[in-house]
């Protein structure tokens, strides 16, 4: 059995690709934990198994894992670094002790860092900084300590966490120093880090001798064991076999049985004759559990404070396909088996909200990252589906209609600033502070509506060549203003549902930028284009060459048209408006209007 006072949890945060995952990847392959000629070993971000994570170069879901570094065992918890999956770190930060805060030695604390680390510090964890990625050209050591002196100061909650203490990192190479290295490239390793946590980070604050009591932090499923009930005892010990209450969120009790109680070491699990106060352990056998339910002695059940996490601000409508492709390429399409699909995503995914909405669901998150995430998993699963443009989530405060705001921070190369300036000011953003953050860069603080960002970032890249890096981050709730105009121009619109033809295609090229390619089948209401004007059109695509017995140099030439631009998925989300909808299927994106019939949509367009 596990000494508590050999025991460390330790959680690692840090903005959006500041090397979280890459140490962790170190911290596991220095530990021993897998053998020399596993295939882990020449493996990187090896705690992203999933593949958006691997695709998209984020942390989705927060994963715990555990190494043993001599007498100490030390529970890592590998957390997002974006504030769209914040509801990942509320749920796990609360297993921790402490935390190692990891910034870029050439960005420095960025929006995702303040976010992180404010929860963190809240929480009361013992951090310690390290600044990662040392070997770059760019680095700026001494003004990224002085913002790190800054942050803390502004975000402390007691004074002794403004003395932390500071390490240098190349993550990548698995080396650490507790000064900063004369010459980088020479050898090392990461002990230095190993014995930060086990001297600086506190031993779990345990009542070992009283009953058993446990919150549900996460949960996972296999074929073998069913659902794994994950989190931190805090107090007593469990063993397999006995009898536990479960505590759920209504004030109910139920009574159940421990089947088997697991560890995590590295990617795997094993199995323990028991755990004790202090340590995570995976629990099976408890089938009705969900995250921020409490699993308690079954003498004296007492439940732990549910877990809290921030509510969503924006809202999507995800329901049956209903164009008239509908089921020729998804397994699943009934509101039934998105009904379902959802409800068991609503059990792991803390930050997400559904409700009923006619035949469909109203699916609510903390972002467009957040959703669209969904959207593809449930995608690739085979699901077909239509979903709605974002709404902002408001709330009613005083008889008033609150709105969530956003902090926007935003990097430019300096020739693109009138542009971002420009499209933000039709945004009523408002400036907060502008600087020259290193040579050539400008550095814009905005703040402004959630609802008024829906839409931007793509019109932005556009704008700048692809050259902005922009970062944000919730600040609460305003009232809500006025609407802001359509700053989109019209579509053009499928007039048949067909075949589209090249001939036909000519002619969307003249009136705005085409969306499909030749020889696609589409149906009557389907966006094909954006207009050059402000209103909508309808463009016949199917339309065939007439041949005639009349021939002329000119008119049996090949065509010639410009490659379709082809929109991801977050982009489709930006692009529609309220009275359009995307169909998602597991092989196609399509952007429709939500009324297909010509008529109807003229009607309410009057209305």
């Amino acid at each position: 059995m596990q000494d508590p006072t050999k025991i460390r949890n330790i959680a690692i945060i840090a903005h959006v690709d500041h090397g979280k995952t890459t140490l962790v990847d170190g911290l596991l392959k220095q530990s021993h934990t897998f053998r020399d000629n596993q295939a882990e070993m020449n493996q990187d971000l090896i705690m992203d198994s999933g593949d958006q994570e691997r695709e998209r170069g984020i942390t989705i879901t927060a994963k715990v894992t555990a190494v043993q570094h001599g007498d100490y065992r030390i529970n890592i918890i590998d957390t997002p670094g974006h504030a769209d999956f914040s509801g990942e770190v509320e749920r796990t930060l609360n297993m921790a002790d402490g935390c190692l805060l990891i910034v870029d030695a050439q960005e420095g604390p960025m929006p995702q860092t303040k976010f992180v680390l404010s929860k963190a510090l809240a929480l009361g964890l013992k951090p310690i900084v390290i600044i990662n990625k040392i070997d770059k050209e760019g680095r700026r050591l001494g003004a990224v300590e002085d913002e790190l002196d800054n942050l803390f100061l502004e975000l402390a909650v007691h004074e002794d966490q403004l003395h932390y203490p500071l390490y240098y990192a190349i993550g990548r190479e698995g080396k650490a120093w507790k000064t900063v290295p004369e010459n980088p490239a020479e050898p090392g390793d990461l002990d230095v880090i190993f014995a930060a946590i086990v001297n600086e980070v506190p031993a779990p604050a345990v009542e070992r001798e009283k009953p058993f009591q446990m919150l549900i932090n996460a949960l996972a499923w296999d074929n073998f064991k069913g659902k794994y009930a994950i989190g931190r005892i805090a107090r007593g010990q469990v063993k397999p076999g006995d009898t536990v209450t479960l505590c759920k969120k209504d004030g109910t009790m139920t009574k159940a049985k421990v089947d088997n109680v697991f560890m995590s070491r590295g990617l795997s699990r094993f199995e323990v004759a028991s755990g004790v106060a202090g340590d995570i352990v995976q629990l099976t056998g408890i089938a009705d559990v969900k995250i921020g339910e409490t699993i308690a002695d079954a003498e004296q059940p007492e439940a732990l404070p549910v877990l809290e996490v921030e509510a969503p601000t924006l809202s999507i409508y995800l329901g049956p396909n209903t164009s008239p492709f509908k089921g020729l390429e998804g397994e699943f399409s009934t509101s039934r088996q998105i009904k379902e699909r959802l409800d068991k995503e609503v059990e792991t995914n803390v930050g997400l909200r559904v409700e009923e909405e006619g035949i469909g669901f109203k699916v609510s998150g903390r972002g467009e990252l957040h959703l669209s995430v969904l959207i593809e998993y449930m995608r690739r699963e085979g699901y077909e589906f239509e979903v709605g443009r974002p709404q902002v989530v408001t709330l009613q405060q005083d008889g008033k209609t609150m709105e969530p705001i956003e902090e926007v921070i935003i990097e430019v190369p300096d020739e693109h600033v009138g542009a971002v300036q420009m499209e933000l000011g039709a945004r009523r953003a408002a400036l907060k502070e502008q600087f020259s953050a290193t040579h050539g860069v400008t550095k814009l603080m905005y703040e402004m509506p959630t609802r008024t960002l829906l839409g931007m970032r793509n019109i932005l890249l556009t704008n700048t060549k692809g050259t902005i890096i922009m970062n944000t981050l919730p600040q609460g709730y305003k009232e809500m203003g006025p609407a802001l105009q359509q700053l989109r121009n019209g579509v053009l619109i499928a007039f048949e549902t067909g075949i589209s033809t090249p001939y036909a295609l000519q002619n969307v090229e003249e009136r705005g930028t085409c969306y499909i390619g030749p020889a696609e089948k589409v149906y009557a209401g389907q966006i094909i284009g954006l207009n050059t004007r402000s209103e909508d059109m309808e463009i016949n695509v199917c339309r065939a060459k007439q041949l005639t017995n009349m021939r002329s140099k000119s008119s049996d030439g090949t065509v010639q048209l410009t490659p379709p631009t082809i929109f991801s998925l977050e982009q489709c989300l930006d692009f529609i408006e309220n009275d359009e909808l995307l169909e998602v299927t597991p092989k196609s994106l399509r952007l429709r209007k939500r009324e297909l019939d010509p008529n109807k949509r003229k009607r309410l367009a009057k209305s």
